[in-house]
């Protein structure tokens, strides 16, 4: 079986790293997790509750990067590198500047 680093936010296209929405929704997928699932483990793990599933969508969908705060309480619940998470949400701004 392959290792979480290694299907999670594999290399997209030419070495890039994927949107941030897209390794979100991917990492939760592999946990078995719905967006309600991961908002309210967010909110278990943070006890920050301003987070809702609509918030979960707009971060998957691209609508919205999720900032510094909530990408660690990602990081923690996702199992995913607070690094990659950085390079995705970095990938995902370049690709909304360009829209």
């Amino acid at each position: 079986m392959l290792s979480h680093e290694s299907t999670v936010g594999s290399r997209v296209g030419s070495g890039e790293f994927p949107p941030i929405g897209r390794l979100i929704r991917l990492a939760r997928r592999e946990r078995g997790m719905t967006q309600y699932d991961l908002a309210d483990a967010l909110v278990a793990a943070s006890g920050n509750t301003s987070l809702g599933r609509d918030e979960v969508s707009r971060w998957e969908r691209g609508k919205r990067v999720p900032g510094p705060y909530w990408r660690g309480w990602l990081s923690v619940v996702l199992g995913v590198a607070p690094d990659r998470l950085r390079a995705c949400a970095r990938v995902a701004k370049e690709l909304r500047w360009r829209q």
